[in-house]
């Protein structure tokens, strides 16, 4: 039976608000692209909005003030039920979106209206196709580069995502230089800057040989990217980021200085991550993952370090090839850095490289208390996230996930409480064989 289609639109041309009709056309870009999943992730960093398509997605957008919006208009589509159903999906703690609305701008032109609670940056982008994922349409918004530096305060997140999106951001972490050519950037020494306690410090004014260790919890993926999945459904992101927090916990009660790149279902860029540590002046910076392997029969506690040189097994080369992909899975908009440059390891990389394997080292042999090990020793490959020249940096592979028996290791509560506490007790015994070595 036809379907009846009105062609009322709502015109407030006067006050420059938005020409849109709320009833798709049936003859509506009949080869154009069809949506086939839509998402949205709201954090305190920032919110994504995907839409996902058959087709490459041709896109135009836009903003309104007073109040304020952001308009998208996707060519070559007509409205469906994933799109109608977008709006249901915005949740009253979003920080950037208040409502979603869709409609039918034209016969061939399909018009998204995001009503925002504040001003802010938007990042519209298209990705290809990768993994698991379509043709997809990006949608970021940041805060204003005014609010980023406020919150830079308490944590250098926001402004490091800004950085990021304007290339200022280089896959090791470092930043793009505001010294010139005749003032070199200073470098860090690849040191322990230790307190000698593990009690909390006493008032005073801080520095280099009185303050606490700073440690950096990376809990791998994240939104968009979720990391690898188990036979089950068990989400890499989700068991990672609950033994994260529960690793802060327990080294915050040691009296050390704890952050962590994400404490919400966020994607953090790899490079952004590293800066944050680098920001922050970590002593330690340690990624904990979940991941998969081709065989499920894979199974087993790991600890990985970078390698200046090629992967020391065939198992460290795909995992961080796995890794390394979070980029393209969880979506970019831009990289400083088109390709990996292995070349450039001076002797500070070399030493922090030397520290690093201590550091895994110490966390191998608490992991090795709570799981069999998947490899009685450090081994290496070139991960991106452990790419810091100047911060002892590890990645734990809590177990397999892929392995139908350790997914439902990592289900639990209490495994993952074990996991937690042997990583921080790894981290307490590296941080006080370090500080001994340097009295």
């Amino acid at each position: 039976m036809p379907i009846h289609i009105s062609r009322r639109k709502l015109l407030i041309a006067s006050t420059g608000s938005l020409l849109i009709s709320l009833t798709p056309f049936a003859r509506a870009a009949q080869a154009g692209a069809d949506i086939v999943a839509s998402r949205i992730w709201p954090a305190t960093a920032y919110t994504r909005m995907t839409l996902e398509s058959t087709t490459p997605i041709q896109f135009k957008y836009f903003q309104l003030k007073n109040p304020d919006r952001l308009v998208i208009d996707i060519q070559g589509s007509a409205t469906n039920q994933v799109l109608r159903e977008l709006s249901s999906k915005v949740i009253p703690m979003d920080p950037y979106i208040a409502s979603v609305r869709i409609g039918q701008f034209n016969p061939e032109t399909i018009r998204i209206v995001m009503d925002l609670k504040t001003t802010v940056n938007p990042q519209v982008f298209s990705l290809a196709p990768v993994a698991n994922f379509k043709n997809r349409l990006v949608v970021d918004l940041y805060p204003t580069a005014t609010v980023a530096m406020e919150q830079e305060k308490n944590d250098p997140l926001m402004a490091l995502l800004q950085d990021y999106s304007h290339g200022k951001v280089n896959s090791d972490g470092t930043t793009r230089p505001q010294a010139t050519a005749s003032t070199p950037p200073v470098q860090k020494t690849p040191v322990i800057k230790p307190p000698v306690t593990n009690q909390p410090p006493q008032p005073g004014k801080p520095n280099k040989l009185n303050r606490q260790p700073v440690i950096m919890i990376d809990p791998g993926h994240g939104g968009e990217d979720p990391g690898a999945t188990g036979p089950s459904g068990l989400h890499e992101k989700d068991v990672v980021l609950a033994i994260g927090r529960e690793i802060k916990k327990i080294l915050d009660s040691y009296g050390y200085k704890t952050y962590m790149t994400r404490n919400e279902d966020i994607f953090i860029p790899l490079g952004v991550r590293v800066a944050k540590a680098r920001k922050l002046q970590a002593d330690v910076f340690v990624s904990v993952h979940a991941d998969a392997f081709t065989n499920p029969s894979a199974k087993g506690t790991g600890v990985y370090a970078l390698s200046p040189k090629g992967a020391t097994s065939a198992a460290a080369k795909y995992l961080a090839q796995t890794q390394n992909a979070a980029d393209s899975i969880g979506g970019v908009n831009y990289s400083t850095d088109k390709n990996v440059n292995n070349t450039l390891f001076d002797l500070t990389q070399t030493a922090t490289i030397n520290d690093s394997l201590k550091l895994g080292k110490d966390v191998l042999n608490q992991l090795s208390r709570i799981n069999n090990l998947h490899k009685g020793s450090v081994d290496q490959a070139n991960f991106a996230v452990l790419k810091a020249p100047d911060i002892p940096s590890i990645l734990v592979e809590t177990a397999f996930i892929s392995n139908p028996t350790e997914e439902r290791l990592l289900s639990t509560s209490d495994f993952r409480q074990k996991v937690a506490s042997s990583i921080a007790s790894g981290i307490k015994e590296y941080l006080s064989t370090a500080i001994l070595a340097r009295r």
